[in-house]
């Protein structure tokens, strides 16, 4: 029988619809690769054993927490063209979502997606007090965007970023938060898995799963252990109603951390380094044929000449097991764990090579290139006339989204009406990477070229041919 796709939602209320479909190959599987063991705590759990215990109540913790947890109101204007008689024109678009003030000044962190494309946002806090809200930095990668109150006179109620990682599978958490605009809610629920890192909500990311009650409108609400520490900011659910059932997910602390550290440090961006390696998961049969107990790792495919990986002596072929003691078994597991680190800090690096344990020391690094979008050369004459073109490098590849390991050029921009974009078909974020069977890497390559001129590109992971008419 077919596996149906699961829908993954993004959870803001807003006047369209933000469910996204997605085929999930793994669903109803078993697969151990799509979480890594998480650095489990030392201190003990204790189930309750009386009746007085199975009476506890949260109201403690959520009276301490909740004054920290905000409610954001955002709208904006989205620009569209009309189908049929291609008129543009212009409607006003609008947003709910949640967040969590993290310094007394005001700083509130909460996802990208709640503020994305907004101009103007407010912030409601649990009193009822009002305050308008600008953005200091926006992370799409990590879906997180941290916002500055204006108009704050006075210290306001916080939550603790528990970036420790001492969570288990099992421990209680409460998820507070906006669900469907009516005002905060406060669920309770397990986490349900450490480390999801297949979930096609990110390529980098590391996810905490709860089975606390998520909604559209908890987006950039918070996710709480016991202490009333803030774990996680809620971000996406699986469901195939666009309600919750039973399968949430949330950005670790490690991340929020990160992008709330790099705001508050002035940063635009937030700097993520890199070990310059791809690989793929040991499925059961390679654990098999390389007589391994279990399936466990990353088999290498790739490094990057140059790179991190290739100085510490990563080679292709080696599997990766664990980075500073913390198994990986797949590409998001490694890049989140590379990820989180400082540019310059070094890692351990666990793995195997010809079925021998080995451990390196690797420095990984900011990724190395030009990651300006807005700079490319801009192509007057030819079959590709309008379109602006820059070499890929992995800095670029980062900020666009792609494949940083693509040789190839980018194309950054196309103008609307030029024969690039009518008469050839290119797109801004495709990827040039042949001419005619031959392997494109400068932008010279691609002026004048005549009718009929065979390209090889790359969109949206799909390769394909375009022809020069």
């Amino acid at each position: 029988m077919p596996i149906k796709p699961e829908v993954v939602s993004s959870m803001k209320t807003s006047s369209a619809a933000l469910l996204l479909a997605l085929s999930l190959a793994a669903c109803g599987q078993a697969d151990p690769s799509n979480a890594q063991d998480g650095v489990f705590a030392e201190s003990e759990r204790v189930v309750p054993s009386d009746a007085m215990g199975m009476k506890a109540s949260f109201a403690p913790v959520v009276r301490e927490a909740a004054p920290a947890v905000v409610n954001i109101a955002a709208r904006g204007v989205q620009r569209f063209r009309d189908p049929f008689w291609g008129i543009p024109g212009q409607r006003q678009t609008g947003s709910v979502g949640s967040g969590v003030i993290v310094r007394p000044s005001g700083v509130v962190v909460t996802n990208n997606h709640v503020i994305e494309g907004m101009s103007e946002i407010r912030v409601t806090l649990n009193d009822r007090r009002e305050f308008p809200a600008r953005v200091v930095l926006a992370d799409a990668r990590s879906d997180i965007a941290v916002l500055q109150l204006e108009g704050v006179n006075e210290a306001l109620p916080t939550l603790r970023i528990d970036d420790r990682e001492e969570q288990q599978i099992g421990d209680l958490v409460l998820a507070i938060g906006n669900p469907f605009g009516v005002g905060q809610t406060v669920t309770n629920g397990i986490i349900s898995a450490l480390n999801r890192t297949e979930t096609g909500i990110s390529d980098s990311g590391s996810f905490i799963q709860t089975d606390a009650a998520i909604n559209p409108g908890n987006s950039g609400g918070a996710l709480i252990d016991m202490d009333g520490d803030l774990i996680g900011i809620n971000t996406a659910i699986f469901s195939r109603t666009g309600t919750s059932s039973g399968v949430g997910f949330a950005v670790p602390a490690t991340t929020v951390r990160q992008v709330v550290d790099s705001a508050v440090g002035g940063a635009t961006a937030v700097v993520r380094p890199w070990l310059g390696v791809q690989g793929e998961t040991v499925s059961a049969d390679v654990a098999r044929s390389l007589g391994l107990e279990r399936p466990q790792g990353l088999v290498v495919t790739n490094v990057y000449d140059g790179g991190p990986g290739d100085r510490a002596g990563i080679r292709q072929g080696d599997i990766i097991t664990a980075v500073d003691g913390a198994e990986v078994n797949d590409q998001g597991g490694l890049n989140f764990r590379i990820g989180s680190q400082e540019p310059g800090s070094a890692v351990q690096v666990t793995l195997l090579r010809d079925g021998e344990p080995r451990t390196v020391r690797a420095r990984v690094e900011r990724l190395p290139g030009d990651p300006d979008v807005d700079d490319g050369t801009l192509i007057d004459s030819g079959g590709l006339s309008g379109a602006r073109i820059k070499v890929s490098n992995p800095a670029l590849a980062d900020v666009i989204g792609i494949d940083p390991f693509v040789r190839g050029v980018v194309v950054t921009g196309v103008s609307r009406n030029s024969y690039a974009a009518r008469g050839v078909g290119l797109r801004a974020g495709d990827i040039i990477l042949e001419v005619n069977g031959r392997p494109v890497s400068s932008a010279g390559q691609l002026a004048d070229l005549p009718r009929r001129t065979q390209l090889t590109v790359q969109r949206r992971g799909q390769q394909g041919i375009l022809i020069v008419r």
